[in-house]
């Protein structure tokens, strides 16, 4: 399994309306690429004392292999990144990482 996970910093003034576009808008259209067969959304979770000014999510897109991961970044993730900075700005920030699952229990 392989698993594209976007790590995301949202401000807090974008935070209610980002959560809602993401449940409601981005999260469904990945999967209707037809690139991925799962979408998590978990929030990072740190000390509650020092804020950040935001919190941090990260989103998990679990597809089978590194080649349906490889067919998004060619056909959709432009346009889907394009959207997200055009609807938010700099009040997010993205860092993306691969994950290759090895063993599972």
């Amino acid at each position: 399994m392989f698993i594209f996970n976007v790590t995301t910093h949202v401000e807090h003034s974008a935070e209610t309306q980002w959560l809602e576009w993401m449940n409601n808008v981005h999260l469904p259209d990945m999967i209707k690429t037809g690139k991925f067969n799962k979408a998590i959304l978990f929030k990072v979770i740190t000390d509650q004392n020092e804020d950040q000014g935001g919190t941090s999510y990260a989103a998990q897109y679990h597809c089978n292999d590194k080649s349906k991961y490889e067919a998004y970044l060619k056909e959709d993730a432009p346009l889907l990144r394009k959207e997200a900075l055009e609807k938010f700005g700099t009040s997010i920030l993205s860092f993306r990482t691969e994950l290759e699952q090895i063993i599972a229990l």
